[in-house]
């Protein structure tokens, strides 16, 4: 028996026994039955029904189905918790199906839903309290994962002092510049720092047969629709959401104006001053003639066809791979650009938590969930993100930044690997530190391609690191917050109404279906159709919670 196991049996009596003599647990006693009763096995089996998404595209050649694969046994085998797939759709489908779910109340025992779908099983008072199961048995590292956020990723799911659900909590991300190095090394310039330089330099890929192959074939900026991630979800990836913020334009966000009263970014002027630029640039054909119209937006990356894109971090997980199996020396870099007038990078930052775990009302084993989630934290890197029942990213919120700081320390010498051992936290920078000089090259201060062993298995998310995440380490770098992020309530019935009226707009506007000046009308429009109400109630909400 090892000491932690004794620590563990030892507490565990004591606290069966009420601690007789000094009625308290000595400290490692207390630290073990911590950090072990999060993933306690049950004598008994426990059954788990739950609701899973797929993706039809996805192939395994191994067998594994969402109810037979390895995270289905270890959940098994660790927990003795049986886990029965309910009824299984496309992720695509995912959203309807869940709505279905609730309107019907024949939930599974637990699923994972949106905020909206969140805000409606509250109030149809669907859910299992989960206050007793998080606090006696969410594992220390899920804790301290919702403690980075600072209180906002709990504030989601707590209501009427009781916890409701589980929230997730992904790693703070910008939109950030990918650019062809390469191209740009090609035609002697300079990463674009300006809104002029990217605009020239997108003609300069567009005209001067950067790849040369002695054909007009190649495209200035990847780009796809939805053209801007509003305050509900992002950042994502081929939008234009860094054109706008050069402007100091937030279309989907809410601003305060000059009176510190709120604003919905998408009416000002500034936004209507970003669509005449992206509009021009379109037309010139600067911008992907078929945006918005491809299969992928991706699809032009991946085959070399053009200069560059917006994305996360994530970038270097996906398409630059794809694109460097077909040209491996697509030097694809991310830079925090293009500043706006004053030299900065303004992003939209965005709310931390996107999706939920909830349980169903009158489940017996609640705290089941809640290990099952502390399995899937702790062992995500032995079975990977596929077929994970229950699938909630949980990350600590500074986790990107905090692990480019850990290797570049590293690579320069400064720290060593194991200094980095106690940060449990951050379930994958022990894989990090310890191999990243397996898969970035000597010299250590150049992220070019040719310095990088792409075919090493921690290539993707080191990439993603050392050339897209430092970009959240830049000096200039602005981050812009929405001041209402509350996905809850009946301003959420509105938002839906208006949201897909303003894309498709927008979208017209810039492809030059619709005249500019279709803009101001819009506006109107907007404000007569629910905005001024949908405004007033964002000021009382706001209000409310301070």
């Amino acid at each position: 028996m090892n000491k932690k196991t004794a620590l563990f049996i030892v507490a565990l009596l004591c606290i069966l026994t009420a601690c007789k003599g000094s009625g308290t647990l000595d400290t490692d006693s207390a630290k073990a039955y911590q950090e072990l009763l999060p993933f306690e096995r049950y004598e008994h089996p426990v059954m788990l029904s739950v609701g899973a998404g797929v993706d039809p595209n996805y192939k395994t050649y191994t067998g594994e189905t969402p109810a037979n694969n390895p995270w289905i046994k270890a959940i098994q085998e660790t927990l003795n918790v049986h886990v029965n797939i309910a009824w299984i759709v496309t992720n695509q489908n995912m959203e309807q199906k869940v709505d279905l779910t609730i309107a019907s109340n024949t939930l599974p025992d637990a699923m994972v839903v949106t905020p909206s779908q969140l805000s409606q099983m509250v109030k149809a008072d669907e859910l299992a309290d989960l206050t007793t199961a998080y606090n006696d048995y969410a594992s220390p590292v899920m804790k301290s994962i919702m403690d980075s956020t600072n209180g906002a990723a709990m504030s989601q799911v707590t209501f009427n002092g009781q916890i409701l659900a589980l929230p997730s909590v992904a790693p703070e991300d910008i939109s950030m510049l990918w650019i062809r190095k390469d191209w740009l090394d090609q035609l002697g310039l300079q990463p674009p720092a300006t809104l002029d330089e990217l605009e020239a330099t997108a003609r300069a890929f567009v005209e001067r047969d950067p790849d040369g192959n002695g054909k007009a074939d190649t495209i200035g900026i990847a780009a796809g629709v939805p053209l801007y991630d509003d305050y509900h979800a992002g950042p994502g990836s081929f939008n234009l959401n860094p054109i706008f913020s050069a402007y100091n334009a937030y279309p989907g966000f809410w601003l305060k104006d000059a009176q510190e009263k709120p604003v919905y970014g998408s009416i000002q002027s500034e936004t209507k001053a970003a669509l005449e630029k992206l509009r021009d640039m379109y037309a010139n054909g600067l911008i992907d003639r078929e945006m918005g119209i491809r299969d992928s937006a991706a699809e032009v990356v991946i085959n070399g066809k053009a200069g560059m894109f917006f994305a996360p971090f994530s970038g270097g997980y996906w398409p630059v791979p794809e694109a460097l199996k077909n040209n491996p020396r697509a030097n694809w870099q991310a830079y925090a650009l293009p500043l706006d007038a004053d030299g900065k990078f303004n992003a939209k930052v965005f709310q931390p938590t996107k999706s939920f775990i909830v349980v169903r009302k009158g489940y017996k084993h609640p705290e089941a969930v809640v290990k099952v989630t502390n399995l899937i934290l702790r062992d995500e890197y032995l079975y990977g993100i596929d077929f994970q029942p229950l699938r909630n990213t949980l990350a600590p919120h500074d986790e990107i930044p905090a692990t480019v700081r850990a290797l570049q320390a590293v690579l320069s010498g400064e720290r060593n690997p194991e200094d980095f051992d106690d940060k449990v936290e951050y379930t994958l920078l022990n894989n990090d530190v310890y191999t990243i000089k397996n898969t970035k090259l000597a010299p250590y201060s150049s992220t070019d391609i040719q310095y990088w062993d792409a075919r090493d298995p921690n290539f993707k998310r080191a990439y993603s690191l050392l050339v897209g995440g430092r970009n959240l380490l830049d000096p200039n770098l602005n981050k812009v917050h929405s001041i209402y992020e509350s996905q809850t309530g009946t301003i959420e019935n509105q938002w839906r109404h208006l949201i897909n009226t303003e894309m498709e707009l927008f979208t017209q506007i810039i492809m030059g279906a619709a005249p500019l000046e279709a803009f101001d009308e819009w506006v109107e429009d907007w404000k007569r159709q629910g905005g001024d109400l949908m405004t007033t109630k964002v000021e009382l909400e706001l209000n409310r919670q301070k």
